[in-house]
């Protein structure tokens, strides 16, 4: 019999993205979601970031299961990290395993334990029987979870909209989070991305529409874009170019990838007549083809960049295209993605985009389904998840005004432990949580530090003091040489930097200090000394780094 069931985010509050929450007994502890996040603009250098998994691994051997709820990056991208110190099964509905598979593979994972999970089958691990849901969102095959325990039910939506026309037309499972309202749940977890959007998000189908006005009109090639997981955006442009007599080109490599994977699973449809591949374009004719890529986003190496910048080998962007972005702008990347549509929009391209145009809905509910929901599921306690503090905000007022009590909403925050006991839900404690960046081949060697430190290099600069000793008597040999980058031109402040050299080298004639055995010292008092001169001089504090050399 377990007592009580602790709830707590290692990720996905107060961010979009590095999804994961951890669910414990005092026996077993399963995790939902371990998602990655793109790096915001002041992580420079950062490749991607995770959640810091510690309390997972100092708790390995009640680890149970991940479980996962769909296949997007911000729930599935941390996978391979944790599980290079981690072992536990994957449990996950078909494509989001098919997809989850590819991924271990380039990291050497391929011995990791997969177990498909199907909506509507029970299924137990330890102290909790779990039901997926189905639900719908902008990737096939995503589920909620229920969850089971001797506490109660607790229900974890996973992302979500309410979409009862879905291009695969399995819609929304209605029924099924009612009837768990009417049993009673103890808790419920819902998605609050779209938490400040008013009304009901649009159906898939509804995307229909623009693209075969798009491709009824335009008189050369379409390149549409969206992101590589979202297989329903895919089956929509196949359908719509069929109807429209043209051929599709998939092309970059998550794109095709995701694309084959699906295609083997059954959850994409396409005969052999409608794809073409890079090679065969030259085949037809401009007003017959439709390029699907990557790089919504705007990310460098994606096969929309390479494209509008001339890199790709095969595509070169033509004043007859049509570029169509069918996709919203992660948060933070709003340049990047405007830096490529005037890049198009200069090589004589015409763009579409969410802003001007019907091409993308969201695949977040928005206020009135997750009214909805919450009136289906009438959950005792609720936590707003998945958004930044404002989105669960929001939601918790949405919450409130249909009656839940203020007082069972917990707007927590990432590590926050609440415990749900038969008779009461309370926040108990913390446990360690916090954002690991990746860089390049390291994992977690980068520290904020580091990262405060590229950013006063990327706006500041350095200077290096090059201070020369002999090894015998410790005096100075020569003037110190000062070497700046990133600060100023030094051809044109050559009287600053003398008179810079100068008060290092009085500083250190006046100091009595012996260079050989104390440079510490020496080299601290350089660093303050050069920074006040240089804040006064300048008002700018660049990064000081002093080099005492022994000659």
């Amino acid at each position: 019999m377990a007592n009580s069931v602790r709830i707590a985010a290692l990720g996905g509050l107060d961010e979009i993205g590095i999804n994961s929450t951890i669910f414990e007994t005092d026996k077993d502890l399963i995790m939902i979601d371990a998602g990655l996040m793109f790096p915001e603009e002041d992580m420079l250098g950062v490749d991607i970031v995770i959640p810091d998994f510690s309390y997972v691994y100092e708790n390995k051997d009640k680890f149970k299961a991940l479980i996962v709820t769909h296949a997007h990056e911000d729930h599935v991208g941390a996978i391979p990290y944790l599980l290079q110190n981690a072992k536990m099964p994957i449990y996950g509905t078909k494509l989001t395993l098919g997809l989850i598979k590819t991924k271990l593979r380039e990291f050497g994972l391929e011995k990791a334990e997969l177990i498909e999970i199907k909506p509507s089958k029970r299924f137990t691990i330890g102290d909790f029987e779990i039901e997926p849901i189905r639900t719908t969102h902008s990737i096939v095959d995503g589920v909620g979870l229920a969850i089971n325990t001797d506490v109660g039910t607790i229900i974890h939506t996973g992302d979500f909209k309410i979409d009862q026309t879905p291009v695969d037309g399995k819609p929304f499972d209605l029924l099924k989070f009612s009837e768990y309202g009417s049993k009673g749940v103890r808790l419920l977890l819902s998605d609050s991305t779209n938490a400040g959007s008013e009304g009901f998000t649009g159906s898939e189908m509804e995307i229909k529409k623009g693209f075969f006005n798009i491709f009824s009109n335009v008189k050369g090639r379409i390149l549409l874009v969206t992101f590589a997981s979202n297989i329903h955006r895919l089956q929509q442009v196949i359908n719509t170019a069929v109807e429209t007599g043209k051929k599709v080109c998939v092309t970059g490599k998550s794109m095709v990838q995701n694309a084959s994977i699906a295609l083997e699973l059954g959850y994409l449809n396409a005969s052999n007549c409608v794809l073409i591949t890079e090679d065969e374009l030259y085949k037809y004719p401009d007003n017959k083809i439709v390029i699907v890529t990557t790089g919504s986003q705007g990310e460098p190496m994606s096969g929309l960049s390479r494209i509008a910048l001339g890199e790709h080998k095969k595509i070169q962007i033509k004043p007859t295209d049509t570029v169509v972005i069918s996709a919203k702008a992660i948060p933070g990347n709003e340049r990047a993605i405007l830096k490529i549509i005037n890049t198009l929009s200069r090589k004589g391209a015409d763009v579409y985009y969410e802003g001007n145009s019907n091409v993308h809905v969201s695949g977040h509910a928005s206020q009135e389904e997750l009214k909805l929901m919450i009136n289906m599921v009438r959950p005792q306690y609720f936590i707003p998840i998945h958004g930044e503090y404002m989105m669960r905000r929001q939601h918790a007022k949405i919450a409130m005004n249909l009656g839940i009590k203020p007082e069972n909403i917990f707007t927590i925050d990432n590590g926050e432990v609440l415990e749900l006991t038969e008779e009461s839900a309370k926040i108990i404690g913390k446990i360690r949580t916090g954002r690991v960046f990746v860089d390049g081949k390291g994992v977690g060697d980068i520290e904020d530090i580091v990262i405060r430190d590229r950013m006063k290099l990327s706006t500041d600069g350095f200077v290096v003091i090059i201070v020369t000793i002999s090894s015998t008597t410790g005096e100075l040999l020569n003037n110190p040489e000062i070497i700046t980058k990133g600060l100023l031109y030094e051809e044109k402040h050559q009287k600053l930097l003398h008179e810079a050299t100068m008060m290092v080298k009085n500083l250190i004639n006046q100091s009595n200090i012996d260079l050989r055995t104390d440079s510490y010292e020496i080299k601290r008092k350089i660093s303050k000394a050069m920074n006040k001169f240089l804040f006064k001089k300048l008002m700018r504090s660049p990064l000081v780094l002093p080099i005492i050399m022994e000659i």
